[in-house]
């Protein structure tokens, strides 16, 4: 089985939200309104990667407009 092309964005965390979830602003958005909230990926949780409020992340993006997933701390 082939995995479908994964869509992934850049953005900045906005805030922290409980259980590792995170409100994300996107680079390519325009207002606060296109602000997500978004997931820490599993191997980030296992290595146990501290997310704070202003990093650069990259975010693989629910292709059916679900939560988000941060994959990687730039």
């Amino acid at each position: 089985m082939v995995k479908s092309e994964e869509i992934t964005r850049k953005g900045i965390v906005i805030e922290a939200l409980p259980n590792t979830m995170f409100r994300i602003q996107f680079d390519d958005a325009d207002d606060l309104e296109e602000a997500s909230i978004v997931l820490l990926s599993g191997r980030m949780r296992k290595f146990r990667i501290r997310i704070l409020v202003g990093d650069k992340v990259d975010v693989r993006v629910d292709p059916y407009g679900g939560k988000g997933m941060i994959i990687k701390r730039l």
